[in-house]
């Protein structure tokens, strides 16, 4: 009874190895970064998603050489192809659709709506991956340091982890943007429009998003920091700099990529949301949030002039957050999604 017990319970555990019959000598031998990629692969759900997520990026490096040169044109106007007298509305069926402008075109303008949306991602790109990398930057350092250190350095940092929680995120960027804009232009020399808006987009959702990933990385190094090369590593007298950055932070690798991949979709919806605050890049240079912005005056009249950047926005944040969800399964095969 003893022996049927074992084999019904051990029917029932999951596989830590990953391969599907459970056959151990398949994967013999390989180091635990095969196995994940392994389990990874057969994820048809995570495989779609880092498509889409793949495609998204190079669809943003390609889009300034194409409209350098002159196959996107997210500038012209074209007023030929609207109607004065129905308030600038496309002429034609579905927003102007055409084999010349597979979208339609921008209703009041006239201009290429593909070529928007498409030149818009670079931008939204941008935005979000700088953000992220400031919080994670931070975030890890700070979250390092408070969880080796400990003592009053660990509290004065969870204070300050605290006191930033406090502030409410968006109306500080309300508030401060005018003034924070202007210190940018005059003290910091920054090109003033574009360039300015968009530095303080990132500087300040960078600055109220490392928080989070300094607790989940304090988290992990408390249990790094017990691991034996750590010791080692002060038996021998390696500096602090060394330790944080030679022993633990390699060692924090996976929950790393995870926290980028589920950042980076929260700064892409939060760009769309502060375009539809007046506050980041204006038109007529385009990201996906002040397309949105500007589509939700014909969302009634110019469906698919709404449609289009909002279910961009849609599947990019999906597809972020599924490829998350995966590598996170991926690393940890006892988890279940």
């Amino acid at each position: 009874m003893t022996v049927q017990a074992s084999n019904l319970e051990s029917e029932h555990l999951p596989d830590p190895t990953g391969s599907p019959d459970g056959d151990l000598s398949k994967v013999a031998g390989q180091s635990p970064t095969r196995l994940a990629i392994g389990r990874f692969r057969r994820d048809r759900l995570s495989m779609i998603s880092f498509v889409v997520v793949v495609t998204y990026m190079l669809a943003a490096i390609a889009a300034p050489f194409l409209v350098k040169f002159g196959v996107l044109d997210p500038f012209s106007f074209n007023n030929d192809l609207i109607d004065p007298n129905t308030g600038g509305l496309p002429i034609g069926k579905y927003g102007g659709i055409s084999w010349d402008h597979p979208l339609g075109v921008e209703p009041g303008t006239g201009r290429d709506l593909l070529s928007r949306i498409w030149y818009g991602i670079t931008f939204s790109l941008v935005i979000a991956l700088s953000a992220t990398a400031i919080a994670i930057v931070l975030g890890t350092v700070l979250g390092i340091i408070a969880g080796f250190t400990g003592g009053w350095v660990d509290s004065i940092i969870g204070r300050a982890i605290d006191l930033t929680l406090s502030f409410p995120q968006t109306l500080m960027l309300l508030a401060l943007s005018s003034l924070a804009i202007e210190f940018i232009t005059d003290d910091l020399h920054i090109p003033a429009g574009d360039v300015a808006n968009a530095f303080y987009v990132i500087v300040v959702l960078g600055l109220f998003g490392w928080p989070g990933i300094a607790r989940l990385m304090r988290g992990q190094v408390l249990s790094v920091r017990e691991r034996e090369f750590v010791d080692a590593a002060l038996l021998i007298g390696a500096s602090r700099r060394r330790i944080y950055f030679k022993e633990i932070l390699p060692n924090l690798w996976a929950p790393l990529l995870v926290t980028f991949t589920l950042t980076m979709p929260v700064y892409v919806s939060a760009e769309a949301a502060l375009s539809y605050l007046n506050v980041g890049i204006k038109p007529p240079t385009p990201t996906l949030g002040n397309v949105l912005r500007s589509s939700i005056l014909y969302s009634s009249a110019d469906f698919i002039f709404f449609f289009a950047p909002a279910f961009l926005i849609m599947v990019i944040v999906v597809s972020f957050n599924l490829l998350g969800d995966g590598i996170r399964d991926a690393l940890d095969p006892k988890a279940s999604r």
